[in-house]
């Protein structure tokens, strides 16, 4: 038999408040780039190119495709953190994207079209970084816990039945 583990109606598991704080994080640099001063450089942003020379805080190389990418990133973040198994998976695949970002990054030369998004050094780094991350926080908050299918943790693993299963 499986229980659920007892929470306050409305209160989120640990892995949905690491989606929402990632969601929020991600919104917030998304808005951060559009913003001169903080964004260097700032008439110097192109669309998508690599020819771009806004850096977000002076360091990271940003574009406009770049900026509403970290939106909308962080919009779905936002969303998925409304069940625990949208939130690991929100956080797992965000992280695999992340990784997949910056093995892009290691291959592409960076002052060809190809580095559209566009990616420099400090970005190569953030998004080993971020990746590694938000895949760790999956895994590590929602570890030896089974997800039901309305996104609640079930205690006792992933099936909470001790090995159990109902006669066919």
């Amino acid at each position: 038999m499986t229980t659920n583990e007892a929470r306050p109606a409305g209160a989120r598991a640990p892995v949905q408040r690491a989606a929402q704080a990632v969601g929020l994080v991600f919104v917030l640099v998304g808005l951060l780039g559009f913003i001169p001063g903080i964004t260097t450089h700032y008439g110097d942003m192109e669309f998508a190119s690599h020819e771009s020379g806004a850096k977000l805080l002076g360091v990271f190389q940003v574009s406009i495709l770049h900026n509403l990418l970290h939106l909308l990133l962080g919009i779905l973040g936002l969303a998925l953190a409304r069940t625990a198994s949208a939130a690991r998976a929100y956080l797992i695949g965000g992280g695999l994207v992340y990784l997949a970002l910056w093995i892009y990054g290691l291959v592409i030369d960076r002052h060809s079209d190809a580095n559209f998004v566009p990616l420099n050094t400090a970005d190569n780094w953030l998004h080993l970084i971020l990746g590694l991350g938000m895949i760790a926080l999956a895994l590590a908050l929602t570890r030896g816990r089974g997800t039901g299918p309305t996104g609640t943790h079930r205690a006792g693993g992933a099936g909470g039945d001790g090995g159990a299963r109902p006669a066919a």
